[in-house]
């Protein structure tokens, strides 16, 4: 037999093995794969072409690619826009506080008896001087009755000693007596006027005590929960007291701020400015109260490098809780006729901070600029803008450079003066986590764009 074999033969007849198998030509299985393989590559080609065609815009401040989806796009994309304007900026620091009293007295008795009559309500505004509690004040008149009794007995023995005095002293002139004994009347007369001090003295101190048996409030304030019930037998040991009494008006914050500020607040506050502050509720959201600084602490926190100040409000609508936790505001300064974007114009990406500013023919160009203070929904914009620029506020995440849109006013945003926090941060303030980062938003932004093919199809 011939050693060459036909290898076409070979390779298309099929093998049959002993056990009545056929297995698979190897042709036919080189056919195969290269189907396979030129079906992943189509596959891959396909996905390619989709995501170029639905994928996110390219990045802020490069140039979009010749022949791509910005040269087939002829539709302006709409945006909201709003003019640079120029205005005033507060400089503002955000803190932590609590609603601090001026006074909190817990009421107590200063003579020990039975209570007899509570003369509050558990909750009442009372004033200075209003009547709170009645002890019994029976032992204590019968004993300023016994006193003035000892005082009259004292006054009388006093008098009969001071006539007595006069007579001897008289006799000695005379001679008939001895001078010892006129020198002994002085002293004895001495001795009574002694007394009769001390019968006063403890008429007084009974006079005090029966004044102690009517308590009235010491300061203007809402009363608590009363401690203890009429018909109690109360001392001055008693640890807790009758009631407690705390002022509410005025009212003050206590709140730290971090001494790198206090510098810019010394500043101010020592030329007798007057530093707003606004108190917002624990969730940094509702307005409760303005008033002013009063006072700070006279060091700073070594532990925490921080210095605290006191507030006062007039809290006459009594918004202010004692002991309530809430964030202070405070304007340390305001900023005049500064350029101010809005706070949604303000873009962070690659370029690093940027708008989107509309030009006079409808495009958009990158525009990277330097912001400062923030304020509510306004930052400062230390360069790169001018009054009268147009920059987006919403849509941006559609753009990039060269595009066009059709550009309409933005709604002007309720303006909320809420504080950020304890870090300082102005409220409102555009952060990294307030705008999200190119390509970020991909679903959104290939739902959108699906749209706008659609709509251009549609249209004529």
């Amino acid at each position: 037999m011939d050693e060459r074999v036909d290898r076409k033969s070979i390779e298309t007849a099929p093998v049959t093995t002993g056990h009545g198998r056929v297995s698979v030509p190897v042709r036919t299985r080189r056919r195969a794969g290269w189907k396979w393989l030129l079906a992943l590559v189509l596959l891959v080609l396909a996905g390619a072409v989709a995501w170029y065609e639905l994928g996110p815009a390219i990045a802020p401040g490069t140039a979009p690619a010749p022949g791509g989806r910005a040269a087939g796009q002829g539709a302006a994309q709409p945006v909201g826009a709003a003019t640079i304007a120029t205005g005033d900026i507060r400089i503002i620091i955000n803190a932590l506080g609590t609603v601090t009293p001026l006074a909190t007295v817990t009421v107590k008795t200063q003579i020990a008896g039975q209570l007899q009559q509570i003369g509050f309500t558990e909750g009442q505004l009372v004033h200075k001087g209003d009547f709170l509690a009645q002890i019994d004040p029976r032992p204590y008149q019968a004993a300023l009755e016994q006193y003035e009794g000892q005082l009259a007995k004292d006054q009388a023995t006093l008098k009969q000693a001071q006539v007595d005095l006069v007579r001897y002293q008289t006799l000695v002139k005379q001679d008939s007596i001895a001078r010892q004994q006129a020198d002994d009347q002085v002293y004895l007369v001495l001795q009574d006027e002694g007394a009769i001090r001390t019968d006063q003295a403890q008429i007084d101190t009974q006079k005090l005590n029966l004044i102690y048996c009517h308590i009235v409030a010491p300061v203007e304030g809402r009363v608590g929960l009363r401690q203890v019930d009429a018909g109690n037998y109360v001392q001055t040991s008693d640890a807790n007291g009758l009631v407690v009494l705390t002022q509410l008006q005025p009212i003050s914050v206590l709140y730290s701020i971090a001494e790198d500020s206090l510098p810019a607040v010394l500043k101010r506050f020592h030329t007798g400015a007057k530093l707003p502050v606004v108190a917002f509720d624990r969730a940094n959201v509702t307005q409760l109260a303005t008033g002013e600084l009063s006072t700070m602490d006279n060091e700073i926190d070594t532990t925490t490098g921080m210095v605290k100040l006191r507030a006062m409000f007039p809290n006459t609508d009594e918004s202010l809780f004692p002991s309530q936790f809430v964030n202070a505001q405070m304007v340390v300064d305001t900023l005049h006729d500064v350029v101010t974007a809005p706070v949604s114009a303000i873009q962070r990406g690659a370029p690093g901070t940027y708008v989107y500013l509309v030009g006079k023919d409808s495009t958009v160009s990158v525009k990277v600029v330097k912001i400062g203070v923030t304020d509510g929904d306004k930052v400062q914009v230390i360069s790169g803008l001018a009054a009268g620029d147009r920059v987006v506020v919403d849509g941006a995440d559609r753009l990039r450079d060269g595009v066009h849109v059709s550009a309409k006013d933005a709604a002007p945003s309720a303006t909320t003066q809420a504080p950020a926090g304890a870090d300082g941060q102005p409220g409102g303030a555009a952060t990294p986590a307030d705008t999200p980062a190119n390509g970020s938003d991909q679903p959104a932004h290939k739902h959108q764009h699906q749209q706008n093919q659609q709509n251009q199809q549609g249209s004529p």
